[in-house]
């Protein structure tokens, strides 16, 4: 059988057949169009091993010498018996391409197991893979894991992978790879604050934009596994898995199972070229940033301004004060105004009413359409919030019908079964139950149907854990529920935009980004946490899915002040929004908002479409981001936008050259400060220093290379400030 050979964007990945087994020869750089005869490859047999040269399979196992994970466990339970063909001998029957997909199809007849393997290097280099397999024997078969797998080359010597809490979400974390098994586990039945969006292994000190990389991404928002697997022999694999319960998936005779999908990238222009692979898969897909089969939109909508009124009001819900925050924003530019927790029955507080969506009629006595009329009026969406998947104990449908909390019991708690642990005073409802289900679909359907709701901030504001139906573990079937209720209620309402929220950045993966038009980020909205969490969230995730809004001037998760340009600028680079009382911003102040919700007006089409780049900037106290246009922008127009960021203080006494990447090396440009610009009032408040650099006045003017090679001196910032750079193509 001929090898299998997939090209894209400077990828190759190469699969031989030798043996009979599905041998990843290699993937990483491209190979170009001619491949030599693979039998050069066959590696040398060390004393005191093996007999035979041991594959490193697309399905790594033991029956092929594999001495690491495994990518199959399991057994099969016949006549009482468990434990029985614990150790499959997959061999390839049939393999098909197409020249950019392909189907490998494995199989053991003794064991009686059957593996088939989808993929798809997509055109900008984004690897996506997933196996399936079946039980073709005549008793059940227990899958303990199934995970997806690729090698990297022996130069890859780092891992880097991301971790985080609640308001500090993807946080950097680096160590050598070294013998052995390096296990990223995920337990909470979501994704998780701590969990790594990204797990790259990488040549020595790999960069924004420099060294080799190789990076996956498990498309799963339950439980998981990422890992490193290095065995002794000195190869390396890199993957991951869903973490399965015990006994969650035992396949009956013909049953199957498919693991999520694994996302994999390549880039020797370090983790940039990472990035680039996933935002173009994003911006290929057809529903992106669009909800799906859209009624009336244009395409390409820009992603609207946004005001989320839970800093402002909190569970105090007044129309009287909500109208006047609906005009107030208006004035000021916002696109679309969200209705966050608190107007529904019961919800006086986080104690009470979760599962009851009705509108509450104490508090809206003519239904929330006063307000949505106010809001759509003043050219505005209206968005609200919704938490479908968790109740408080304290509400009419638990008292209904206890049954559906989930726990670890068969019985519900009213019949003396074990109740979970509350979080945030609430529980997670059991959408495995068919009714439990249909009642959420229902009353969630019947609000968008009666109100006219243009957005959805769909949260989900617990970890899952204890997590049962029926007495047997059901993360797994929890998780597909969700999927479920997700994609009924588009299909239902397909004008209907949801952004995923989970306790802010909980649940961020791209299982969930399939079925939602944006993620919260993080509940964080302090500009310092967020330069952070936005960076390495972007990583993955384009701009335009990220939600990032200006919160008030001293934060509410963190009691840290900022001034409003370092919170704004930090806001652009995202899905840009507010979430503060903006009644109360007056003034210079509202003057200085107006003009950032302009700058955003004007430059999200180039924000939500551009090539992201990050500097390496030596000096740990720095970062300078930004975005580029493709190549041949048109003259005059805008190239690039970039933030300079002062994170602390600096050791040095002034910045000296930074480059500016990542633009056309022989066109020319020219390179402005835009806020605070050379003709503003006083922001001397932003800059440490007796005089800026020289280009700062009246702009630079150089080409690509020089901005890249050598880059501009850069003006002394204050910690905790930024400056905004416009370049313009010449």
């Amino acid at each position: 059988m001929e090898p299998l050979h997939l090209r894209s964007a400077g990828t190759s990945l190469v699969i031989s057949f030798d043996n009979q087994e599905a041998e990843v020869i290699h993937w990483g750089a491209d190979l170009g169009g001619i491949l030599p005869d693979l039998a050069i490859l066959t590696a040398a047999i060390p004393p005191s091993s093996l007999d035979a040269a041991v594959r490193t399979g697309l399905l790594p196992q033991a029956s092929a010498g594999w001495r690491g994970r495994p990518a199959l466990r399991g057994h099969r339970i016949a006549d009482g018996v468990s434990g029985l063909d614990f150790s499959p001998r997959l061999r390839v029957v049939r393999a098909d391409t197409d020249g950019t997909s392909a189907s490998i199809v494995q199989s053991d007849p003794d064991t009686g197991l059957t593996v088939a393997s989808a993929l798809t290097l997509h055109d900008g280099g984004l690897l996506e893979l997933r196996h399936t397999v079946t039980n073709d024997g005549t008793t059940p078969y227990q899958i303990d894991e199934l995970a997806t797998v690729l090698p990297v080359a022996q130069d890859a010597v780092e891992i880097l992978d991301l971790t985080g809490r609640w308001c500090r979400e993807r946080h950097p974390q680096r160590r050598p790879i070294q013998q052995g098994t390096w296990v990223r586990t995920g337990r909470h039945g979501r994704t998780g604050h701590d969990s790594s969006l990204l797990f790259a292994a990488g040549t020595a000190g790999f960069g924004n934009r420099h060294g080799k990389v190789w990076a996956t991404h498990l498309a799963w928002s339950g439980n998981h596994e990422q890992f490193a697997d290095s065995i002794g022999d000195g190869r390396t694999m890199i993957g991951g898995s869903e973490l399965l319960g015990p006994a969650e998936i035992v396949l009956a005779p013909g049953g199957s199972y498919t693991t999520p999908a694994l996302f994999a990238a390549y880039s020797d222009r370090g983790l940039d070229g990472i990035t680039e692979a996933f935002y173009g898969w994003f911006r290929s897909r057809p529903h992106h940033v669009l909800p799906a089969a859209t009624t009336g939109l244009p395409a390409g909508k820009p992603r609207p301004v946004v005001l989320n009124v839970w800093e402002a009001v909190y569970f105090d819900h007044n129309l009287a004060t909500l109208m006047e925050l609906a005009e107030s924003a208006a004035e000021l530019g916002v696109e679309r105004f969200v209705l966050d927790d608190g107007w529904f029955r019961g919800r006086r507080d986080d104690r009470a009413g979760l599962g009851d969506w009705y509108v509450d009629e104490s508090l809206w006595p003519d239904g929330l359409t006063p307000l949505i009329n106010a809001v759509t009026s003043r050219g505005m969406e209206f968005g609200l919030w919704v938490e479908p998947e968790m109740v408080n104990i304290n509400s009419d449908i638990v008292r209904a019908h206890p049954e559906w909390i989930v726990g670890p019991s068969v019985q519900s708690y009213k019949d003396g079964g074990h109740l979970p642990l509350e979080w945030r005073q609430q529980h997670v409802i059991d959408l495995v139950n068919p009714d439990a289900w249909q009642y959420i679909y229902d009353r969630i359907d019947a609000l968008l149907s009666e109100n006219n709701v243009s957005y959805l901030k769909w949260d989900q504001n617990r970890d899952l854990l204890e997590h049962g139906h029926a007495g047997r573990s059901s993360v797994h079937e929890q998780t597909l529920a969700a999927y479920r209720l997700f994609d009924e209620l588009r299909k239902a309402h397909p004008g209907v935009e949801i952004e995923s929220c989970s306790s802010g950045g909980a649940r961020v993966d791209l299982g969930i980004l399939e079925r939602a038009d944006r993620i919260w980020g993080s509940d964080c909205n302090d500009a310092l946490e967020r330069q952070i969490i936005q960076r390495w969230t972007g990583m993955v995730v384009p701009p335009e899915l990220v939600g990032a809004h200006i919160g008030p001037t001293t934060s509410h998760t963190t009691a840290r002040t900022h001034d409003l340009s370092f919170r704004a600028i930090t806001a652009l680079f995202g899905h840009f929004g507010m979430e503060w009382d903006v009644r109360t911003v007056t003034g210079a102040e509202r003057e200085e908002l107006k003009r950032f919700i302009g700058l955003y007006k004007e430059h999200r089409g180039l924000i939500h479409s551009g090539r992201m780049v990050r500097a390496d900037v030596p000096d740990e106290s720095l970062m300078l981001h930004g975005v580029v246009a493709p190549s041949g922008t048109a003259e005059g127009t805008t190239a690039g936008l970039f933030a300079l960021v002062s994170a602390r203080t600096a050791a040095a006494e002034q910045p000296g050259r930074i480059s500016v990447p990542g633009l056309e090396l022989t066109r020319d440009y020219r390179v402005e400060a835009i806020f605070p610009a050379s003709g503003d009032a006083d922001y001397s408040h932003t800059f440490t220093q007796v005089r800026p650099p020289a280009w700062l006045a009246e702009g630079a003017v150089a080409n690509g290379l020089f901005l890249a090679e050598v880059g501009l001196p850069m003006p002394a910032l204050n910690p905790e400030h930024a400056l905004l750079l416009e370049v313009t193509a010449l």
